[in-house]
C-alpha cells in the first residue's frame, strides 16, 4: 500500500513540475545574493556559509510545504485517500516521503555547490550533507502537521510559518554548529546524535498527529 501511494504522490508531483524547480531555484538565488548584499571576502562568507546555506535550505522548503496536500484537498482526493486506502497513516507518511524526495533532496545535492562559493571548508562538506539528510527530512516531517491544520485555510501561508518555525529553530542550530565545528576541525557527533534524536522522534509522532491534524481541517 506505501509503495502504491508513493508512486502516486511522485507521479503527482511529476505532472507539476513547477513544484519541483521552484525550492532549488529559490535555494540557489537566495545563497547566491548574500555575497553580493553582505561582502564578497572569503574569510567572512567561509564564517557565516553554514548559517546562510542552512536558512536558506529552510525557506526552499517551507515554499513547497503547500504542494503537500492542498491539490488534493482541493478536489476532494485528500479526503478519498484517507477513507478508502483503510490507513491514513500511509497516505500522510507517503506524502512526506515525497515532499522530502522531491524537495529535501535536490538541496542536499545542490550544496556541495554552494558551499563551494560560500568557500566553506572543503573538510565541513560531509557534515552539510549529512545535517542537511536529516534536517530537510525533519523540516518535512513538522511542515506536514502544519499543513494539515491550515489546509481549509484559504490563505494560511503566514499561520503557517508561525506554526513551524519555533519547532524549525533547534534543527537549525545543530545543523549550522555541526558544519561551523567541522570547519574548525572540531567534533560534531554530539550535535549530529541531537539531530538524530530529533529526527526519530518527529518521525515517530508526526505522522499521526497530521492525520489528526488533517481530520480537524476537513472536519
Amino acid at each position: 500500500m506505501l509503495i502504491k501511494l508513493i508512486q502516486r504522490e511522485l507521479l503527482r508531483h511529476w505532472r507539476c513540475r513547477q513544484d519541483l524547480i521552484n525550492p532549488p531555484i529559490f535555494f540557489v538565488l537566495t545563497v547566491s545574493l548574500f555575497p553580493l548584499a553582505v561582502t564578497p571576502d572569503g574569510q567572512t562568507l567561509g564564517q557565516i556559509g553554514a548559517g546562510i546555506i542552512w536558512v536558506s535550505a529552510l525557506l526552499a522548503a517551507m515554499l513547497s510545504l503547500e504542494s503537500m496536500y492542498r491539490d488534493d484537498y482541493n478536489d476532494g482526493t485528500l479526503e478519498l485517500l484517507l477513507v478508502q486506502s483503510g490507513s491514513p497513516y500511509s497516505v500522510v507518511l507517503s506524502k512526506i516521503i515525497c515532499h522530502w524526495l522531491t524537495s529535501g533532496i535536490p538541496l542536499v545535492i545542490i550544496s556541495p555547490l554552494l558551499a563551494v562559493m560560500m568557500q566553506i571548508e572543503g573538510s565541513a562538506i560531509p557534515s552539510l550533507l549529512i545535517t542537511l539528510l536529516i534536517g530537510t527530512a525533519v523540516l518535512s516531517l513538522i511542515g506536514s502537521v502544519g499543513m494539515g491544520l491550515t489546509v481549509g485555510l484559504r490563505q494560511g501561508g503566514v499561520l503557517l510559518s508561525l506554526l513551524v518555525l519555533p519547532l524549525y529553530i533547534p534543527i537549525l542550530i545543530f545543523g549550522t554548529s555541526a558544519v561551523s565545528s567541522a570547519a574548525m576541525g572540531l567534533e560534531y557527533s554530539g550535535q549530529l546524535a541531537y539531530m538524530g534524536a530529533y529526527f526519530i522522534a518527529c518521525l515517530t509522532l508526526v505522522p499521526l498527529a497530521s492525520v489528526a491534524a488533517i481530520k480537524i481541517s476537513i472536519h
